[in-house]
């Protein structure tokens, strides 16, 4: 997990000063058995029946079908060269964001980034268990409306909190069983499994895979060689720790491919986040023996999904902040990017 904060503060502030500013105090009204006409007898019952729905419904209609401006040969800049963006869904040029960790990501957030920028994402992952901090209600409509776009829901990496902290009557084993079944209720697509801060033996990280797939769920190991990964260790700390043989990587997740799995992730820290140089030589083994669709690479930091697109081409699977889908929308589309990519990606596909 990346330690750098992103930068979507002033997009959330200037959300506050909205029309929809309106709408949490209509939600505490109802919630409170008053009601927006009650409490502000001005509102005729139009306006109080739209304040007391939520924003995503009315956008609904407008969500992922949109066609943009790049892509519209006959009204838009179609003229202009660029890598055409494939369909949803995709299986390489894979996008996930970052949903709720750095900061609070609520419908009216995750509107504006899907419904202007959509067409890119793929995925929202949440990250260090945040889902769990929700009421369910604010937590179903977050998911709902990225489903309405054609975006898969990740859990990202809390089921090391689970196997690390479970015990009682029912044990390790019943947790994860109940942690699965609450995650699939609430509409979880993608169950995230890293062992970044745990030593766990390769079997039984393979049974949880299968636990997974039992569930009717997606698992998606997270692989690295740095341990102590996915939180917010010092690099001085993880250094002292060390990191550990690439092979061990691979091996797994040749494991993993073979048992199907879909796509794995692997973690930066240890090869391009809180490292004196970058580890190039551990992301070239690893995709000269796993097929790069079935690997993602966390990159949120545009210095490094840059390289990654430079080396790798548009196809490459990413992961970054729900900040940074914009510029790497733009460097993917070949239309913008650093001096080392600008005008230089580029694909052929008659």
């Amino acid at each position: 997990m990346s330690l750098r904060a992103p930068t979507s503060a002033a997009l959330y502030v200037s959300r506050r000063f909205s029309p929809l500013a309106s709408v949490p105090a209509a939600r505490h009204a109802v919630s409170s058995g008053v009601s927006p006409q009650t409490r502000n007898p001005s509102l005729g019952m139009s306006q109080a029946r739209t304040l007391m729905s939520t924003p995503v419904a009315s956008n609904k209609s407008r969500s992922h079908s949109a066609k943009i401006l790049l892509e519209d040969a006959e009204k838009g800049f179609g003229f202009v060269r660029h890598n055409p963006v494939s369909p949803k869904p995709r299986h390489k040029s894979v996008t996930e964001i970052r949903g709720p960790y750095y900061s609070v990501m609520g419908t009216r957030y995750l509107s504006d980034v899907l419904e202007t920028m959509g067409t890119h994402v793929d995925g929202l992952k949440f990250a260090g268990g945040s889902f769990s901090l929700f009421p369910e209600a604010q937590l179903r409509e977050l998911i709902d409306l990225a489903h309405a776009h054609n975006v898969y829901v990740s859990t990202g990496g809390w089921i090391e909190h689970i196997l690390a902290s479970s015990g009682g009557d029912h044990g390790v084993v019943g947790a994860v069983d109940r942690y699965l079944e609450k995650c699939k209720a609430l509409g979880f697509d993608v169950i995230e499994l890293s062992t970044g801060f745990l030593s766990l033996p390769g079997d039984d990280w393979m049974r949880l895979v299968e636990r997974v797939q039992e569930k009717g769920l997606k698992p998606k190991p997270e692989l690295g060689i740095q341990f102590g990964a996915g939180g917010d260790t010092e690099a001085a700390e993880l250094e002292g720790i060390g990191t550990s043989d690439p092979s061990k990587v691979i091996n797994m997740a040749r494991r993993f491919v073979d048992a199907g799995v879909e796509r794995l992730m692997i973690e930066s820290e240890g090869i391009t986040e809180n490292v004196k140089a970058w580890r190039t030589d551990v992301i070239q083994a690893i995709l000269r023996d796993i097929p790069m669709e079935n690997v993602m690479f966390e990159a949120a930091d545009p210095a490094v999904f840059n390289w990654y697109v430079r080396e790798f081409g548009v196809d490459v699977n990413l992961f970054v902040d729900h900040s940074q889908i914009v510029q790497l929308a733009g460097l993917r589309a070949g239309i913008w990017g650093k001096s080392d990519t600008f005008g230089k990606i580029t694909t052929f596909r008659p």
